[in-house]
């Protein structure tokens, strides 16, 4: 009797242990599951409440793993947040200073949003920043002089929105950059020389208002592929500079550009695009290469370009 009270004892005893531990093992699960970084997720929420709460950052909740949140990107290592990218999102107001609290951030998009107000100089602290896109915004401000002080940047993007005033010199501080595309706003003035001592892959600089000149992106010696200064109010001598070898991409349109040719362009074997048109150039068409290949649209419009592909001849 007293063996089989002890068996029935033990059975429930070992009953209650297994119920006891399955029914803890989602918690386990779930709790072994959550990356967010408590820091990060912090930050995310201030941004968020900034901007008024708005319903596409609904999947921004307290209790959730932020690393699962729409538009955010962890890595899966530190599990720490290293990109926020918004696109289309139905977003007004001004960029939270809340931003400038991640600090592991490595890519910040903001994309075809409503913005207002100015770039917020708590970016300066995301020292680990290596993509600023800011496009297709309404943003109206002064490209900041303290972006010089995000050396880590490599890709700055603030393109198709509504800018204005000067590029700051202070960007020639940014030894890291790669590509620099402020097209699509209303940028004037001058371009600082400095620029022209990045190492530069592609450099869009298109309808704006600058003036002046623009040849220290021109250099033999340079490792750019990709420049498109088009409709500016560009005035320099042409005839002056050096093309990078390695370009393929050359958009000279549609400015103020005086002199000639150099005939250092026939030794551009990648070259794909080129544009000369709707300047003051003059003088005979360098043949050779890949010049053959461009058709006579790339030189139509200036002063007195002449020569193939053009109909009218060189006296």
């Amino acid at each position: 009797m007293e063996l089989r009270n002890s068996a029935s004892s033990n059975s429930l005893f070992h009953f209650l242990l297994l119920f006891l531990i399955s029914s803890s093992l989602p918690s386990l699960t779930l709790s072994a599951t959550v990356r967010c970084n408590p820091h990060d997720k912090y930050a995310l929420l201030a941004f968020k409440k900034s901007l008024n709460n708005p319903s596409d950052l609904a999947s921004w909740i307290p209790n959730t793993d932020c690393c699962n949140w729409t538009y955010i990107e962890c890595d899966p290592n530190t599990n720490r947040v290293t990109q926020v990218s918004i696109n289309r999102a139905s977003i007004s107001g001004e960029i939270p200073a809340a931003i400038g609290d991640l600090p592991y951030l490595d890519t910040l998009v903001l994309n075809n949003m409503n913005l207002t107000g100015s770039i917020p100089y708590s970016i300066t602290k995301l020292q680990h920043l290596r993509r600023l896109t800011i496009s297709e915004t309404t943003l109206s401000t002064r490209i900041p002089q303290f972006l010089g002080q995000v050396k880590s940047l490599q890709y700055l993007i603030l393109s198709v929105n509504q800018l204005y005033g000067p590029i700051p010199a202070s960007l020639a501080n940014l030894n890291k950059l790669v590509s620099l595309q402020l097209q699509g706003n209303k940028l004037s003035g001058k371009i600082p020389k400095s620029l022209g001592k990045l190492n530069l892959d592609s450099i869009i600089l298109l309808n704006n208002k600058f003036v002046g000149d623009a040849s220290m992106f021109l250099r033999a010696d340079a490792a750019t592929t990709w420049i498109n200064l088009s409709r500016n109010r560009l005035d320099f001598d042409l005839s002056k500079v050096g093309f990078p070898l390695n370009l393929t991409f050359l958009d000279l349109s549609h400015n103020r550009i005086r002199g000639s040719i150099p005939k250092q362009i026939t030794e551009l074997d990648s070259i794909l695009v080129m544009d000369f048109s709707n300047n003051r150039l003059c003088g005979k068409i360098p043949f050779g290469g890949k010049m053959q290949d461009q058709g006579e649209y790339p030189f139509l419009h200036n002063r007195c370009l002449c020569g193939p592909p053009l109909p009218n001849s060189c006296k």
